[in-house]
């Protein structure tokens, strides 16, 4: 039987610039293209999962603004439920300003607004109302609270859920916090910031395992070359198919949303991995962090060829 995702993360608004380049500290760059879209990893990742059918239910907060009403409507009408949803009316609802060159790589900075002040107690009340079974998987994000991270995962793991935390940002993550994932999916730099630096992805992520890893995983992700799975004390390479990037960000985001919708659906870590790499593959060659994101007859067109 399937279970549920449950995205406990930020959600925000996009302001997105692309221009030929990047600029460097202190430089502008003429001649960009301004795009808005919604955004936020949680909201995002909550998104990729819904397309893929499967039963999503997002747990965050946004401000009593017209970006909050806005950011609330985009997740209903890509079927995402959105009961756990908070509307703090004294705060702003959060704001990515993003820069994208013409090769899709990015820069962003975020004020995170309601997202930040998403406290333990919310998350407890909203995952309480849910009732979390085995079946489910709690998809959490670190740009809330690390205590309302903690909190998440705490009571998936009570619960027995399938827990994947994607731990962006990595800064101020204790180990007993990561500990409560079943998966971890940094990227290549938030590995290195929970791991140390030396040795491949595959060491690192052994590393942060620790020497007891049991059933859990790590799936480092690593832009076009696709992912390295670290299940108990084996690696695996996960590549990537070619495509023509046009945008990657949301490309984690999808990576992560197909990862939780794919072990919802019952399917071994391997697999979910692969069909994660894929759908992220999908992702880059649209614009917009959500516009890309593949419908799950596109991923199985994909998985197919």
């Amino acid at each position: 039987m399937s279970g549920r995702v449950i995205v406990v993360g930020s959600v925000n608004i996009d302001l997105v610039v692309t221009t030929e380049r990047l600029p460097g500290p202190g430089e502008t760059v003429i001649g960009g293209r301004f795009g808005r879209h919604h955004g936020g990893k949680g909201g995002n990742q909550a998104v990729a999962a819904a397309r893929l059918g499967a039963p999503t239910f997002f747990v965050g907060a946004v401000g009593g603004d017209a970006f909050g009403q806005e950011a609330r409507a985009a997740l209903e009408a890509a079927g995402v439920d959105v009961g756990g949803l908070l509307t703090l009316a004294d705060e702003a609802t959060g704001v990515a300003l993003i820069l994208v060159d013409e090769t899709g790589e990015n820069s962003i900075s975020v004020a995170g607004g309601a997202n930040g002040a998403l406290g333990s107690p919310q998350v407890r009340a909203a995952l309480k109302r849910l009732s979390l079974t085995r079946e489910d998987v709690v998809l959490v994000g670190h740009e809330i609270r690390t205590g309302a991270t903690h909190e998440a995962l705490r009571l998936g793991r009570i619960a027995g859920a399938t827990t994947v935390l994607n731990p962006a940002p990595a800064t101020g993550l204790a180990r007993h916090t990561l500990d409560l994932a079943d998966v971890l999916t940094p990227n290549d730099g938030e590995l290195a910031a929970l791991a140390g630096p030396e040795g491949s992805p595959s060491a690192r992520a052994k590393r942060l395992l620790g020497t007891e890893p049991g059933s859990r995983a790590v799936l480092v992700t690593l832009s076009a070359q696709g992912a390295m799975l670290v299940a108990g004390r084996r690696a695996r390479a996960i590549h990537a198919p070619h495509v023509d990037a046009v945008d990657a960000v949301g490309a984690g985001d999808t990576l992560n949303g197909a990862l939780a919708a794919a072990l919802a659906e019952g399917l071994d870590i391997g697999t979910a991995a692969r069909r994660a790499v894929v759908a992220a593959s999908l992702a880059v060659t649209r614009s917009g962090a959500r516009d890309g994101m593949p419908t799950v007859e596109e991923l199985e067109r994909a998985l197919a060829g």
